[in-house]
């Protein structure tokens, strides 16, 4: 393999260190290798005075990061192997690296960044969206929980915007990633080039300053007094409910969304979500989500979520408890145990 077909390709050019995600037939989709791979540049750029700047973008034009590998996960799951265990401690550390950078972390988050590809990117210290972005977390659709700090994040948007997207897993564009404080600057796709450019050598919060501009109108924002009030309720089916009742076509499709994914991921979701806005650092939040991502490795709807999304590509999940109802306490507190 030649420096050119590695998964993580790695340069140097003046005050910036450019960190690029190359698996892009996969949408640069994260393995174990790729995450040793960057948090070893990690180390070694904090390290170095040369490099005032880390940049992370991603290979071809689909986007910055699809997510962890999980036909990878699908296999291990299915096999009862633990090397999902050692994928996600080893992701989860880089995650709680990139929030702790010293030095300025760019990160381009052009086109689809989803699950781990927001782990890599809405950490950092400078993050980019242009029009093209669709953010999201959507792991209820597989039968799993929002990880990578993904409940850190979500838990602290404004209102229940967070619960919203933790729930339907929704993909956002530009406005509202940055409404939601998952982003930081809008830059036109057409201006990256010359931005990346720029941070070779210049300081990234002058560069930033030449090329942010306002965002193209968003979605969420028009809708916060029917979300805020639904998702406050203490259960998922008393937020279904509030949904279907509330009289806004927008909030029926809504319930309708949420009543598709696992009921099981669903419940275990907003129990996370609630714990993580008590919490007070990422760290706790990132082992609280290493003990829930350890137990759905024994879940059938994990292994059943991506057969339906990702292996056979049905779209008909038979989740396992079929609903919400048949969900108990006990089904969710078996995830918040101890991790292996």
């Amino acid at each position: 393999m030649t420096d050119h077909d590695a998964p993580v390709l790695l340069r140097t050019d003046g005050r910036a260190a450019y960190l690029t995600l190359n698996r892009p037939r996969a949408i640069n989709a994260l393995n174990h290798p790729m995450v040793n791979r960057i948090a070893g540049a990690l180390a070694a750029w904090e390290r170095d005075p040369a490099v005032a700047t880390v940049v992370i973008t991603g290979a071809g034009e689909r986007g910055l990061c699809a997510g962890g590998d999980i036909r990878s996960i699908y296999e291990d799951a299915r096999s009862g192997g633990t090397a999902s265990a050692a994928f996600w401690r080893d992701e989860y550390r880089l995650n709680a690296h990139i929030a702790r950078f010293p030095k300025p972390y760019v990160a381009v988050m052009d086109g689809i960044v989803m699950g781990g590809g927001v782990g890599v990117s809405a950490h950092g210290s400078v993050r980019v969206v242009t029009e093209r972005s669709r953010v999201a977390m959507p792991e209820t659709g597989i039968g799993f929980v929002p990880d990578v700090g993904g409940t850190w994040l979500l838990s602290r948007a404004p209102g229940e915007l967070g619960t919203h997207l933790a729930l339907t897993g929704a993909a956002v564009g530009a406005a509202d990633a940055l409404l939601c404080g998952l982003a930081d600057h809008f830059v036109p796709a057409d201006r990256l080039p010359a931005l990346l450019a720029d941070l070779a050598t210049d300081e990234a919060r002058e560069v930033l300053g030449w090329y942010a501009r306002q965002a193209p109108e968003g979605e969420l924002d028009a809708h916060r007094s029917w979300i805020d009030h639904c998702y406050a309720a203490r259960t998922v089916e008393e937020i279904v409910d509030r949904l279907f009742d509330c009289g806004e076509p927008a909030a029926k499709d809504t319930a309708e969304t949420i009543l598709a994914k696992s009921p099981l991921a669903l419940k275990i979701t907003l129990t996370a979500m609630r714990a993580a806005a008590e919490l007070g650092t990422l760290a706790e939040v990132l082992e609280q989500e290493y003990r829930v991502s350890c137990a759905a490795l024994s879940s059938p709807d994990l292994v059943e979520g991506i057969r339906a999304q990702v292996i056979d590509k049905d779209r008909a999940p038979r989740w396992s408890p079929a609903t919400l109802a048949q969900v108990t306490a006990d089904d969710v507190a078996r995830f918040f145990g101890p991790s292996i």
